[in-house]
């Protein structure tokens, strides 16, 4: 390692020889790209768009990963980017969010409300930790434990082959369960970055087996071009939707405690005591990654825990293998036909995939719930009336349909209602604790995939 630039006590700032940043680079990109083009091809196909639409969709998020990545690892000033060896993607907690959206509105209006979303974490990222107060663990965990389950329905429709004549084919189901054999294989019997990619793989494998049974159309690959710029608002100008607006201002406050968490774990690994003027930097520029997202086509990003994983795993502390990891995305998603690659993949691999990634979701939830003091029954009735009411339009389509649109809306959304209630069932049984401390709450380091 070249020492002789960087401080040896701020390993986060050593330069890497290019030999060394390439493929360290190209392993974390691995290691979050099921991750990355997974939120595209579930919303884009939930939302009804076509294969070419959503090749456009992955290659618009990939760019966007890689500019996002950019402006947090290596960051603008003093004042943009946490200047930390971290991922930038998008989260699987505003998926369910946005494909109620898209459904009701279309793609503008997710881009509205997106925009508008980044815009809020901008102005309130200096005074976010006054807000740290109002999510500890029992509201964290309960949203995140609800966003897995609210998934969930989403991957077994796509196990069975998704909406169409093939839906329940037993062929589908069977190559969704060799998926999650295959994936369960490889966190059984191998470590590192086998284990970490073990989705990616999942899907790569899965793909392979389904193009044997003659369940992969290789057309969209064929036609896709080499190159091709990402434009801002392909899909049409914004739009802004107030109820839809506030949906994504809510899940971005999840994601800012995300993104805080992450910060920590991955300051704590490097050895470097993240400053909080630095945590403010690292969420304005989530605020700004989010606009970007909304700008290019793209959905709201977040910083990815599963990558601080591979920074344990590696030693290499240095932020510009991340940087170069920014510029790789950057390269992939100019180029179709990486994105087309995403849209060959059969409903029934996804499907298998999925499952287990918004399984884990809703399992990290449970861990982050496990700090919490079950002995006070409020916090057992405040989790139970939170899950109860996020899933209830899961379990009951049409439960809401004679209410005013934006009530209709909002409970519809399942982590909108269900993050409503536990924060505001957090106030009404612990509002003693909360006003007598301004730190009462437990930051997660690492919740989600």
């Amino acid at each position: 390692m070249n020492t002789n630039q960087t401080d040896l006590t701020d390993l986060t700032n050593e330069k890497l020889p290019i030999k060394t940043l390439l493929p360290l680079g190209l392993q974390h990109v691995l290691a979050m790209y099921a991750g990355a083009i997974a939120v595209p091809v579930i919303v884009g196909a939930a939302i009804g768009l076509t294969p070419q639409q959503i090749a456009y969709l992955v290659a618009a998020d990939l760019f966007t990963c890689g500019i996002a990545t950019l402006i947090q690892a290596f960051g603008f000033g003093k004042y943009i980017g946490v200047k930390l060896p971290v991922i930038m993607g998008c989260s699987f907690v505003s998926v369910a969010p946005m494909i109620t959206i898209g459904k009701a509105s279309g793609l503008p209006v997710i881009y509205g409300s997106v925009i508008c979303a980044g815009i809020f974490v901008l102005l309130i990222s200096s005074f976010f930790g006054k807000l740290l107060k109002f999510f500890p663990s029992l509201v964290t965990g309960t949203v995140i434990m609800i966003v897995g389950l609210s998934l969930i329905p989403v991957a077994l429709n796509d196990a069975a082959g998704g909406y169409g004549p093939t839906h329940g084919n037993p062929k589908n189901l069977i190559l969704a369960g060799i998926v999650i054999i295959f994936i369960c294989i490889l966190n059984r019997y191998f470590k590192g970055f086998m284990q970490a990619a073990s989705v990616l793989l999942g899907l790569v494998f899965g793909t392979i087996v389904a193009s044997f049974m003659g369940m992969v159309n290789l057309s969209a690959v064929s036609s896709a071009g080499w190159f091709r710029v990402v434009t801002p608002f392909y899909f049409g100008l914004p739009k802004f939707e107030l109820g839809p607006i506030f949906t994504m201002c809510l899940i971005s406050l999840i994601l800012m405690i995300e993104a805080v968490g992450v910060f920590i774990g991955v300051s704590n690994i490097c050895g470097k005591k993240v400053e909080n003027s630095e945590i403010v930097s690292g969420l304005r520029g989530e605020g700004l990654a989010q606009i970007l997202g909304g700008v290019f086509n793209s959905f709201p990003y977040t910083t990815f825990s599963q990558n601080v994983g591979l920074v344990a795993l590696s030693g290499i502390k240095s932020r510009y293998v991340t940087v170069c990891s920014g510029l790789i995305l950057i390269c992939l998603g100019i180029i179709p036909k990486v994105a087309a690659l995403a849209t060959i993949i059969p409903h029934a691999v996804l499907g298998g995939a999925t499952l287990a990634m918004f399984g884990m979701v809703s399992v990290s939830g449970i861990r982050i719930l496990s700090s919490v003091d079950f002995s006070k029954t409020g916090n057992m009735l405040t989790i139970a009336l939170a899950v109860g009411i996020g899933l209830s339009s899961k379990v009951s389509p049409g439960l809401f349909d004679q209410l005013p649109y934006a009530l209709k809306f909002v409970l519809e959304d399942g982590i909108v209602a269900g993050s409503l209630v536990a924060i505001f069932g957090n106030i009404f049984f612990n509002y003693k604790e909360i006003m007598a401390s301004e730190n009462n709450v437990s930051i997660p380091n690492n919740h989600t995939l």
